[in-house]
């Protein structure tokens, strides 16, 4: 044991040794799933059907342990899905994968290794060390509003935050931990809750590994190192891991990234039956370069990896206590998992340059320093009715966060002047039931209700009258069929209600903390509905395909905006579009797999404000450019794709190449402004020894693309803007409106993808 802390600890004192380095320098193996033991009941004389699952086990029955069947709802085969959780697919969206399918391909960032989501485009607009920004269906979900993420079952998801509703910051994330990972679309599952109108996607963690310690360098300054290793203790087993990491990145002004993580995990058992108690600690600390207007580009300003504002940045926290404990037995299954986190966040951020303050410019400070905890049980009933097969499953989800805020003006990440500082105490308690009724061997029905109530105090130190309490209920239905299978292929239709909680600050405000002008409140719940009809098949050997029709209607609400501390109003939207997955094992050594999603994402209704706005701009073209009204969602992505191989078997040579597709979007509600289509093209080869040695090259961006990691279009102010000299006039007063030296110049503003890149493993296994 000694040997193998000395190794997991090697490759980590060599990356902070690094990291320091540097700063001197800036100053001066899966596991199959055991058999499952399925019964099949007496066929009933009048129906002749095959054995159903989930029957009673006190009946007579021929008893038989079989290999966990390759059904039409697995997500892939079974040689290269057996880490995946096996659970029942209830829509043709819904897909489980394996953490040796995940860590098969390349990517640059934690996060970024769930776009093994079909159709989720992982994507960054500042820092690395910020939580990154999510596209899928048509939607922009910022940094995870309606992506319900959780690891261990905890949640990933902050509400009522200092950036942003749902921000979900997975840098705590090590990778090579990832045993499965279960993607859900859509508000169809009543064990899903708040931010899952989308989709929702559930990391479990692997409970022992082999003792492996890997060291990676590349280009702009990257460095890794990780160490983990997995012991027998008592019963159990005990897992320790650390990582460290930095990186400068491609920007004029080097990002100095600065990672810690540690893991620790001791397990009993299995996902089914036992427990584990995990304890995990992150801390990050970064420079931003964040979104430029291309407009300071083109006049040569600054250069394509420059920063207006170098001193944005950020650093942030996590430690987290966790655990899971879970039976099964004849008549059903039990769990119950618990968690509590301690997280803190500090970003400095410009986006606007001199729109407010042409002295000082207009970056801001947010602040976010919070404890949260929460408990969750269920327990599934296995019984029958009318003689039919069926499982019952009913639990309760609590969760309770203790938040801290602060909104204020900086420079330099100097102190100017406060905005807004709260308090907020937010509690929410949801109960949930879903049955699935096995009617025949080729149909099940799925029904599901969940409740949810949820509870705040906000404390608003500088205007009392945005303090307040609320309080919401929201009931949601869902209903799901599946058909088949008929010839290796299976057929769904989902139907269902969900939500999303709005900020708590927004729930209670009454007046802008900046002029006293008076605003409308947020609702607290949020109400979306949606649909979806597709069918699963594996009628060609060693491929699954997958083909999903959904809608999403998300209703008007009021948001509120955590970089100004106020609120907005949003229109009502419909999303209609079509996902096509494809995932193909012909061989042991190879994998093909290839996804499209096509949406059109639509505001509904009409806008008389901005139309309003519009007209008082008339006469200044810079400003009113991209104002004019318009049913186009800015961000919303129309056409998502990738395709990838990977090649290789467990020793030797292996490889893997993907292309991920991010297709133009509208960045105005009239359409004015679209971004540039973004294709990247990262690959990996490698050579593993029979002695658990492993020598990996992975290059990013291979083709070099020098278009927008992500864009945006909104009104800013240069000093070098015309506009500029005439709304903040050396002498005299402003000759533009006040509308228009507050909506500032229209323009794409971007973030450039970042240029090739390579990185080179050697990591050993012990």
């Amino acid at each position: 044991m000694l040997f193998r802390v000395e190794v997991v600890l090697a490759g980590l004192t060599a990356v902070v040794a690094d990291a320091a380095a540097q700063d001197v320098a800036a100053l001066a193996g899966a596991t199959a799933l055991p058999p499952v033991e399925v019964i099949a009941p007496q066929p009933r004389r009048d129906a002749g059907s095959r054995p159903k699952p989930g029957a009673e086990r006190g009946r007579r029955s021929a008893r038989r342990a079989i290999a966990p069947p390759a059904a039409a709802g697995d997500g892939g085969s079974a040689a290269n899905s057996s880490t995946a959780t096996q659970a029942s697919i209830s829509s043709s969206s819904e897909k489980n994968v394996s953490g040796a399918e995940v860590n098969a391909w390349p990517f640059s960032r934690p996060a970024e290794a769930l776009e093994v989501v079909p159709g989720l485009i992982v994507t960054q607009h500042s820092g690395d060390g910020k939580a990154n920004q999510y596209f899928l269906r048509g939607f922009n979900l910022d940094h995870g509003t309606d992506l319900a993420i959780s690891v261990d079952g905890m949640p990933v998801n902050m509400r009522t935050h200092a950036h942003g509703q749902g921000y979900a910051d997975l840098n705590f994330l090590i990778p090579e931990l990832i045993r499965s990972v279960n993607i859900r679309k859509g508000p169809y599952f009543a064990d899903e809750g708040d931010f899952s109108s989308v989709g929702a996607v559930h990391i479990s963690l692997l409970d022992s590994i082999k003792t492996m310690a890997s060291i990676t360098a590349g280009s702009f300054g990257y460095r890794r190192g990780l160490g983990v290793t997995s012991t027998k203790l008592g019963e159990g087993t005990l897992l320790v891991a650390g990582e460290a990491s930095s990186y400068n990145g491609p920007w004029d002004n080097p990002d100095r990234l600065r990672k810690l993580n540690g893991v620790v995990r001791y397990s009993q058992g299995t996902a089914a039956d036992g427990f584990s108690l995990t304890g995990m600690a992150y801390a990050n600390r970064w420079n931003s370069t964040d979104q430029i207007p291309s407009r300071a580009i083109a006049s040569g300003e600054i250069g394509l990896f420059g920063a207006l504002d170098p001193s944005d940045g950020g650093n942030s926290s996590r430690f987290s206590l966790s655990g899971r404990w879970a039976q099964t037995g004849e008549g059903g299954s039990s769990k119950v998992n618990f968690y509590v986190i301690k997280s803190s966040l500090n970003l400095w951020n410009d986006f606007t340059y001199f729109l407010s303050d042409p002295v000082n410019g207009d970056q801001f400070h947010q602040h976010d320093d919070r404890v949260l905890g929460g408990i969750n049980a269920s327990h599934t009933f296995k019984s029958r009715f009318a003689g039919l097969p069926m499982e019952t499953e009913i639990g309760v989800q609590s969760r309770y966060d203790d938040i801290r805020l602060d909104l204020s003006n900086t420079v330099r990440r100097q102190f100017l002047s406060p905005i807004r500082s709260d308090a907020v105490r937010e509690g929410s308690v949801g109960l949930f039931v879903q049955n699935t009724l096995h009617w025949t061997d080729w149909l099940r029905t799925n029904v599901g209700w969940r409740g949810d109530f949820y509870q705040t105090a906000v404390n608003s130190f500088f205007t009392p009258a945005n303090s307040g309490s609320a309080n919401a209920f929201i009931g949601s239905p869902k209903f799901g069929l599946v058909l088949g299978p008929f010839a290796r292929t299976e057929f769904f239709i989902n139907a269902g209600e969900g939500f999303h909680s709005n900020d708590a600050r927004g729930v209670t405000i009454t007046e802008s903390p900046g002029d006293g002008s008076p605003l409308q409140a947020s609702p607290f719940l949020v109400r979306t509905r949606g649909a979806e009809i597709g069918l699963r098949t594996k009628m060609i050997p060693g491929l699954t395909s997958a083909v999903s029709l959904f809608l999403l209607d998300s209703a008007s609400e009021i948001l509120f905006v955590g970089d100004a501390g106020d609120t907005v109003v949003s229109r009502p939207s419909r999303r209609y579009g079509i996902e096509w997955t494809n995932d193909y094992r012909p061989l042991s050594w190879l994998g093909l797999e290839g996804d499209i999603a096509v949406t059109r994402a639509r505001f509904r209704g009409d806008d008389p404000d901005q139309a309003a706005l519009y007209a008082s701009l008339a006469g200044f073209p810079a400003a009113q450019i991209g104002n004019a009204p318009g049913n186009y969602i800015p961000g919303a992505p129309n056409v998502i794709a990738s395709a990838g191989i990977t090649l290789g078997e467990k020793t030797g040579w292996f490889s893997a190449l993907r292309y991920r597709y991010f297709g133009p979007r509208p960045l105005t509600e009239d359409g004015a402004f679209v971004s540039p289509a973004t294709g990247l093209l990262n690959g990996r080869l490698g050579y593993r020894f029979d002695n658990g040695w492993r020598v990996q090259l992975d290059a990013f961006n291979i083709l070099n693309s020098r278009s927008d990691q992500i864009s945006y279009a909104y009104g800013s102010l240069l000093r070098s803007d015309a506009l500029f000299a005439m709304c903040f006039p050396a002498a005299g007063l402003p000759t533009a409106p006040s509308a228009v030296c507050q909506t500032g110049v229209m323009d794409r503003v971007l973030h450039p993808v970042e240029p090739l890149a390579i990185r080179l493993t050697v990591a050993g296994q012990f």
